[in-house]
């Protein structure tokens, strides 16, 4: 494995994938022990997650460079389960959700992400961006002055260093530097140590302590499905943005299987369900993580800190992580959205307003799926009607007709025929019609069977071979042309692969 990995590599690649992968695997602690918190569990629970998850999503995973841990979209789903059942629970919870996204992966479903439109990914952006930041005003109670100036100091680090050089990423510039100050000065502040110990042991093989029954399954199921959609949404919308950065595609069924087989492999080994992580994924990218070696760094280096130098690591101050993030959460936000929401139709500025705000207040899960609603609900709303212009040709009556043919625009198609008054002889033209659904086959059936009824000739025209096989009434009158369009009734799947 990891000579397939190292292939493409040359020694300035991995240097950089290795400093980067120093950075993340810092600035996870805090953010996973928060989320531990979060989920009711012990903290070194959530870097066993870090340590599993992350190693076999970024040997295995859609794209190199993605970096996924323990993530706090889902450990909010799990607070109840832990209050109610014990954290045995959670563990098969874990195996659960893993195997559903290997399914999705194996499916082949991971592709319906393109469905989100770009107004959605805006939105979850700029929340994620603001949630990363507002989580970080926590830390600043009960500390003094010198916590503003730490972190301020940080955050110019981040900002000008790598203007002068990029030898080394500007988070791991930061964090030298500013534990070096805080040591030097002894300057009271709070440490990664006073949010929590964590030292732990190497995770160990361990199957959930459950019942294998019906009524476990009935227990956990609804959570595991829940952990497995929004782990799978955020990831593969997190891939999209890494995409972004790097300008070269990944494979979002193949991120499904790792992320899946992470989850899985994390809840035999005394872990929680997890998912990719925007935070880090940015804070990588920026310090110069471009290959799976940075995240394979990272997810070695956290189980090292626990299992070696945990005393080392709790004494990094609190500030320069808080920095870090605060900085992470600028590059996050998409500012270029700001501008494109003047010039964006009012509908679609709508929906990256709403989705930002559910992001905040709510979870990703609630704010994608529901900007995913409102975008289908206003597109099949302007799309609702289908136009037709009417001409006269040898005493025949003919309905040219524009625009698809849906369950939304079914019923301005059947209030444009005058069946009471037009001739004996009438033709339908559906040249530049395409028919969406069964509701718009079942609309062309339903006038034909009015024209019959009302003794009038009828006949179709320029029908797809796909539609005319799904007719039941029109059937029979729709006529072939060489011209016919070559269009499909529905988008064929396989050409969404």
């Amino acid at each position: 494995m990891f000579s397939k990995i190292l292939q493409n590599y040359n020694s300035k690649n991995i240097k950089f994938d290795i400093l980067a992968g120093t950075v993340v695997s810092v600035a996870l602690i805090p953010e996973v022990i928060a989320f531990s918190f979060v989920a009711g569990v012990s903290p070194v629970v959530g870097l066993y997650t870090a340590f599993i998850l992350g190693l076999i999503a970024a040997a295995f995973g859609g794209k190199p460079g993605l970096i996924s841990g323990a993530a706090g979209s889902v450990a909010v789903v799990v607070v109840s389960l832990v209050q109610k059942y014990g954290i045995e629970y959670l563990y098969l919870a874990a195996i659960l959700a893993g195997i559903i996204q290997i399914l999705v992966g194996i499916l082949g479903f991971a592709k319906f992400i393109r469905l989100v439109p770009m107004p959605v990914v805006y939105g979850f952006v700029n929340g994620l961006a603001i949630v990363i930041a507002y989580s970080q005003f926590q830390f600043f109670k009960g500390e003094s002055f010198w916590i503003y100036i730490l972190v301020i100091l940080t955050m110019l680090i981040m900002y000008f260093l790598p203007k002068y050089t990029k030898a080394i990423p500007a988070g791991l510039g930061a964090i030298i530097a500013i534990t070096a100050i805080v040591w030097i000065f002894h300057i009271d502040t709070k440490t990664i140590g006073d949010l929590a110990h964590i030292k732990g042991e190497f995770p160990s093989f361990h199957l959930p302590d459950v019942p294998l029954n019906f009524e476990t399954l009935k227990i956990v199921l609804p959570y595991a499905v829940i952990m497995a959609l929004v782990g799978l949404i955020e990831s593969l919308l997190t891939l999209e943005v890494l995409e972004e950065l790097s300008n070269e595609r990944g494979d979002g069924n193949k991120e499904a299987k790792a992320l899946g087989a992470g989850n899985a492999i994390s809840g035999m080994f005394g872990g929680m369900a997890g998912c990719a992580m925007i935070g880090q994924t940015i804070i990588n990218h920026t310090s110069g993580g471009r290959g799976r070696l940075s995240g394979i760094t990272a997810a070695v280096l956290i189980i090292l800190f626990v299992v070696f130098l945990s005393q080392w690591i709790e004494k990094i101050p609190l500030a320069v992580l808080i920095g870090i993030m605060f900085m992470v959460s600028i590059a996050t936000f998409e500012w270029a959205s700001l501008d494109k929401i003047k010039r964006m139709p009012k509908e679609d500025a709508f929906v990256l307003i709403v989705t930002t705000l559910v992001t905040i207040f709510t979870d990703l899960a609630v704010a994608v799926i529901s900007g995913v609603i409102i975008s289908a609900l206003v597109f099949a709303w302007k799309h609702a009607k289908v136009y037709f212009k009417t001409s006269e040709e040898n005493g025949k009556k003919i309905y040219e007709f524009e625009g698809p043919l849906f369950f939304g625009s079914t019923r301005s198609f059947i209030e444009s025929f005058d069946i009471e008054n037009d001739p004996n002889e009438v033709v339908m033209d559906f040249k530049n019609v395409r028919v969406m659904d069964a509701s718009g086959v079942e609309a062309i059936d339903k006038i034909t069977k009015r024209y019959l009824q009302a003794g009038k000739k009828l006949t179709i025209r320029h029908l797809s071979d796909e539609c005319k096989k799904l007719l039941k009434t029109a059937g029979p009158y729709c006529t072939y042309e060489e011209d016919d369009p070559n269009y499909k009734v529905a988008i064929d799947p396989k050409k969404l692969t």
